[in-house]
């Protein structure tokens, strides 16, 4: 039975989302931004997540996992509000950028794989987000996605077939 306080638990909560909040949101949000196109509904998906672990402080049992659940909340978020909307046309992620990142979105060559990157099925984006800007292990982006290493497999690798065909028809 857990002595503490409710209080004291919350301050616990507090403070460890706090520093959670500060260590991984930038990233949470880019990785948002890239699954949705729209720093606004980005925003909102991460805030939610972070809100979810607060919580459910109390009930994680390995504080260690609390950034996989932030990164699973995310992308759970993510596939929701893309349901329940209409495809967004994507808006530069320059938006949310704000970092060394910045500078290089603002090539043509870059700006043409990030708009081929947005127009993926969204399980393909997902997996590519997350084997190569998140630099994900295949394993890792499984446990992410929910799904077995072979259908990350396929997935990136449709991918990558897919964005590489849609830059040749621009060219």
């Amino acid at each position: 039975m857990d002595t503490r306080s409710p209080e004291a638990t919350r301050t616990e909560a507090e403070r460890h989302v706090t520093a959670l909040y500060q260590a991984h949101a930038l990233s949470l949000a880019r990785l948002a931004l890239l699954m949705l196109g729209d720093s606004a509904a980005a925003q909102d998906v991460v805030q939610d997540a972070f809100l979810g672990l607060y919580r459910r402080w109390d009930k994680l049992a390995d504080l260690g996992a609390a950034p996989a659940y932030l990164r699973s909340s995310v992308l759970n978020g993510c596939r929701t509000m893309l349901k329940q909307r209409s495809r967004v046309p994507f808006r530069a992620a320059e938006e949310l950028l704000e970092s060394a990142e910045a500078a290089l979105i603002h090539t043509e060559e870059q700006r043409a794989v990030l708009a081929a990157v947005q127009r993926l099925p969204a399980r393909q984006r997902e997996a590519l987000v997350l084997r190569y800007y998140l630099d994900m292990t295949e394993d890792q982006a499984a446990q992410a996605m929910g799904v077995s290493r072979g259908t990350v497999k396929s997935a990136t690798s449709r991918a990558v077939a897919a964005v590489g065909r849609m830059l040749k028809e621009e060219s």
